[in-house]
């Protein structure tokens, strides 16, 4: 009962996601051939969000579940594996029409393409899990 907050917290989530059309393909189209503003304009308000949150876990005023403090890890720098990573998924998010952040949302509209989101993403972290040692660092 402690964690209830947190589905409420990802209902939420999930209703924004489906009214600003963020699980749209037509929306990841239009954005793709730079036709509308739409998706930057979610991806914009995003970033500054989730820049004033990391403020927050930085400053400490933000804890987990069990009242620690959150300590963000610092990520290694890397352009080649940057442009390398962004570009698989860039391509797989081109080629399926569809964000791998609400595939659970998009079970809920439409469950078939969905599923088949659903195991793509599996079967490419799988695939991602077994090359991870051999991938430019």
């Amino acid at each position: 009962m402690k964690n209830i907050r947190f589905l409420f917290l990802g209902i939420f989530f999930a209703i924004v996601l489906s009214k600003t059309e963020a699980i749209s393909w037509f929306r990841y189209y239009e954005m793709f051939r730079f036709q509308s503003f739409h998706m930057y304009g979610i991806f914009a308000g995003a970033i500054v969000f989730s820049a004033a949150i990391m403020q927050l876990f930085k400053s400490g005023k933000i804890k987990d579940q069990f009242g620690n403090p959150i300590q963000p890890k610092i990520k290694k720098e890397g352009v080649i594996r940057t442009l390398v990573g962004g570009t698989f998924f860039g391509l797989g998010w081109g080629l399926s029409g569809a964000c791998a952040g609400p595939i659970f949302i998009m079970l809920g509209f439409e469950w078939i393409p969905a599923i088949i989101l659903l195991a793509s993403s599996v079967l490419g972290a799988f695939v991602y899990g077994l090359l991870d040692k051999k991938l430019p660092k």
